[in-house]
C-alpha cells in the first residue's frame, strides 16, 4: 500500500508531525496557503509540495487535515471527489467529530481523529487516538500508531473521552505555563533576578516532572517527600487547600470540558 502521508495546512502542530515523520524516513507530501512555510519545509526535511489540495490527496493515502476547524469543512468539502476507499482521512482540528468528516467526506474512506498538544513540537507531546471507524484495517492503525509514537505518548481512546482528553492533555500545556509564570512572578517579588527567576522555574517543573515519570511512589507521596512537619513547604500547601487551589483547577479544567463539548 502506497504509505505516503499529505498534511493540508503546515502551521505549528502540522509542522511538528512532519518532522518527527520525516525522521523515519516516511515520504510526506505539503499543502499550505503560507508558500514561505512550505519552502523552509522542503528545504530542511525534504517535504514534497503539492500545488493544491486535490493534487496532495491524489499523491497521498493518507491525508492529516491540519487546518483551523472554521476552515475544515470547506477544505473536506474541496479534496471529497479525490478521496477513494484506499485513503485514510485524519484531523486534529479540535471539535470536528467523526460523523462531521465521514458527512463532509461522503463517507468515501475511514476517518481518525486526532489530539496531539503542544510538547509533541519538542517530541515530548500526547496524542489521542480515536480508531472508532468500522473501515480501518489493522495495517492502518498500526500505521498511524507508529507514526505518532516518535512524538510522545500515544492513547488510543474512544471518542466519547476526546472532549476529556483535550480539556486534560491538549489545554494541559497552557495551564501549566500558567503556574509556571506565576511562580516566576513570585521570586521576582521574593527578590530573584526574573531571568534567574524563569531558569530556576523552568529547571524545577522539567526536574519534577522527570522524577514523577520515573519514581514509582504516586504524586501526593512525592508532594509529601517535600512537607516536613511545621515547615514552610506544608505551610504553603495549606494555604493553598485553605483557598481552594486544588477545587478551582479541577473546576477550570471542567470549564475546559464544558466549551469542548459546545464546540463539538
Amino acid at each position: 500500500m502506497n504509505r505516503s502521508v499529505g498534511f493540508i495546512g503546515v502551521g505549528n502542530m502540522g509542522t511538528a508531525i512532519i518532522k518527527g515523520l520525516a525522521a523515519q524516513k516516511l515520504a510526506v507530501h505539503g499543502c499550505d496557503l503560507n508558500k514561505a512555510n512550505l519552502e523552509v519545509l522542503a528545504a530542511e526535511v525534504g517535504l514534497k509540495t503539492a500545488p493544491s489540495p486535490k493534487d496532495l490527496v491524489r499523491a497521498c493515502r493518507y491525508v492529516i487535515l491540519a487546518v483551523k476547524p472554521q476552515h475544515l469543512a470547506a477544505v473536506v468539502e474541496e479534496i471529497a471527489p479525490e478521496l477513494t476507499p484506499e485513503h485514510c482521512l485524519m484531523s486534529i482540528a479540535a471539535g470536528v467529530t467523526q460523523d462531521r468528516l465521514r458527512s463532509l467526506s461522503g463517507n468515501r474512506c475511514p476517518v481518525v481523529r486526532i489530539m496531539p498538544n503542544t510538547p509533541a513540537l519538542v517530541g515530548a507531546g500526547v496524542f489521542a487516538l480515536c480508531f472508532d471507524d468500522q473501515k480501518l484495517d489493522d495495517e492502518r492503525k498500526d500505521f498511524i500508531r507508529a507514526m505518532h509514537k516518535p512524538l510522545g505518548q500515544v492513547h488510543e481512546l474512544p471518542e466519547k473521552l476526546f472532549d476529556a482528553f483535550t480539556s486534560v492533555a491538549g489545554c494541559g500545556p497552557a495551564y501549566v505555563f500558567y503556574v509556571m509564570d506565576a511562580i516566576v512572578e513570585a521570586g521576582v517579588n521574593l527578590g530573584l533576578p526574573r531571568a534567574q527567576s524563569t531558569q530556576i522555574v523552568k529547571a524545577l517543573f522539567s526536574g519534577s516532572a522527570k522524577l514523577a515519570e520515573e519514581s514509582p511512589l504516586h504524586l501526593s507521596e512525592l508532594r509529601e517527600m517535600v512537607s516536613s512537619p511545621a515547615g514552610s513547604t506544608i505551610r504553603a500547601i495549606i494555604h493553598m487547600d485553605r483557598t481552594a487551589v486544588r477545587g478551582n483547577i479541577v473546576d477550570a479544567v471542567g470549564e475546559a470540558y464544558d466549551r469542548n463539548v459546545e464546540l463539538g
